[in-house]
C-alpha cells in the first residue's frame, strides 16, 4: 500500500465574511507536504484572505484554515487551539512588503532576525541564499521589485520554516526572476518543505506548481494536477477543409475524438499532429486549405474558468479586497 504523504496545508469548509459580503465561502482544499501548490484566481477572489488566515492573521467566521495538518496546534477557527507555541513552522511573504526605505537589507533582516531569536549570523546565510549578499548594503528604497521580493523571502526563511506562504510573489517580476523563484521553490520542496503561492496569472506559477487552486468568487472553481487542467483546455490546430465533418468523421475513427467545428467552419482538433490530420485527410479525399495552431495561454484558460466580481450589493459596502490591515509579513510563525 503507498502511504499518503502528511499535510502541509488543510482548508475546511472555510468561511470569512465582512458584513454581508463573503471573502470566501465554503472554501475547502489540502496540500501535501512535499509539494508547492498555487492559489490562483483574479483580484477579488479570496486568495489573500486564505493566505492570510493560513498565517493566523485572520479569524475564519466558521470552518478551518490549519497549517501542518488539521491536527496540528496551527489550526485557524472552529474548535481550533490557540496555543501556536514559539515553533517557527511557517513563513510567510504578504503585500506590501513591508520594507522601510531608509533601512538597508542587511538591517533589515537583523531586525526581523533579533524578533524571531535567530543570531545575526543567519542573516548573511540567508542573504545568499536569496541571492543578496552583494546588495546587502542597498536601502529598501533603492532595491528593485525582483530584490524587494528576494529580501521578503530572506525574512520569510530566517528561521528555516518548513512551509511558505507566499502571497502575489509573482507581481511585478520579470520571465527571469519568475523562474529563479520557480527554481527556489523547487529546491525548498526537494528538501522536504511545502509552499502555497497565490497569484493572478495562471501562467506565472504553472511551470513550478504540483497542485493547482482556482478561485473565483471566493469560491473552488478547480482543483488538481496542472495536466488535468491542460487536459481539459488544450493546445489545437484549426484546420480550414473542404468538407469539415468528413475530416472530424475520420478523424474520430483514428481516436482523435476531439475535434470542434468552429462558428466560421474550421475545424479545431485536439491532440493531433499536423500529419494526422494530412493523413486523415488524403483518407478522407477532403482538401486542406490550411492548418495554424492555437496554442491556449493559460491565462486563458484562468479566463474561462473565472468571471469578473459582482458589484457589492450596496453603494459604499466594502468588498472581498476591502479588509483589516495585516502585520508586516515576514515574521516566520
Amino acid at each position: 500500500m503507498t502511504a499518503v504523504p502528511p499535510l502541509a496545508f488543510s482548508v475546511r469548509a472555510l468561511t470569512k465574511r465582512y458584513g454581508l459580503v463573503s471573502a470566501v465561502e465554503n472554501v475547502s482544499f489540502t496540500v501535501a507536504s512535499g509539494s508547492t501548490a498555487a492559489l490562483v484566481g483574479p483580484r477579488g477572489a479570496g486568495k489573500t484572505t486564505i493566505a492570510r488566515t493560513l498565517l493566523g492573521l485572520l479569524e475564519p467566521t466558521s470552518g478551518t484554515a490549519a497549517v501542518a495538518g488539521p491536527g496540528s496546534n496551527r489550526a485557524r477557527g472552529d474548535n481550533a487551539e490557540r496555543d501556536i507555541g514559539s515553533a517557527r513552522i511557517v513563513g510567510g511573504v504578504l503585500a506590501p512588503r513591508g520594507l522601510h526605505p531608509s533601512r538597508t537589507a542587511r538591517d533589515h533582516l537583523k531586525v526581523y532576525a533579533a524578533a524571531v531569536g535567530v543570531p545575526d549570523g543567519r542573516v548573511a546565510e540567508v542573504l545568499e541564499l536569496v541571492g543578496l549578499t552583494e546588495a546587502a548594503g542597498t536601502k529598501g528604497s533603492a532595491l528593485s521589485t525582483g530584490q524587494q521580493t528576494r529580501l521578503a523571502l530572506a525574512t520569510a526563511v530566517l528561521g528555516d520554516p518548513p512551509l511558505l506562504i507566499l502571497d502575489e510573489p509573482m507581481d511585478g517580476l520579470d520571465a527571469a526572476e519568475r523562474g529563479w523563484l520557480q527554481d527556489f521553490l523547487r529546491r525548498h520542496t526537494t528538501r522536504g518543505g511545502s509552499a502555497l503561492l497565490t497569484s493572478e496569472s495562471l501562467a506565472a506559477v504553472l511551470p513550478g506548481a504540483d497542485q493547482v487552486i482556482v478561485l473565483n468568487e471566493g469560491a473552488v472553481v478547480y482543483q488538481g494536477s496542472p495536466a488535468r487542467l491542460r487536459r481539459g483546455h488544450p493546445d489545437r490546430l484549426v484546420v480550414a477543409a473542404s468538407t469539415p465533418i468528413a475530416l472530424a468523421t475520420t478523424l474520430a475513427a483514428r481516436g482523435f475524438i476531439d475535434a470542434v467545428i468552429r462558428p466560421d467552419g474550421r475545424l479545431a482538433v485536439a491532440e493531433a499532429t499536423e500529419a494526422d490530420i494530412r493523413d486523415a485527410a488524403a483518407a478522407a479525399q477532403v482538401r486542406l486549405d490550411s492548418i495554424v495552431p492555437d496554442l491556449i495561454h493559460p491565462d486563458r484558460v484562468l479566463a474561462a474558468l473565472t468571471r469578473p466580481p459582482s458589484p457589492a450589493p450596496y453603494p459604499g459596502l466594502a468588498g472581498p479586497a476591502h479588509h483589516p490591515t495585516p502585520m508586516p509579513y515576514g515574521i516566520p510563525r
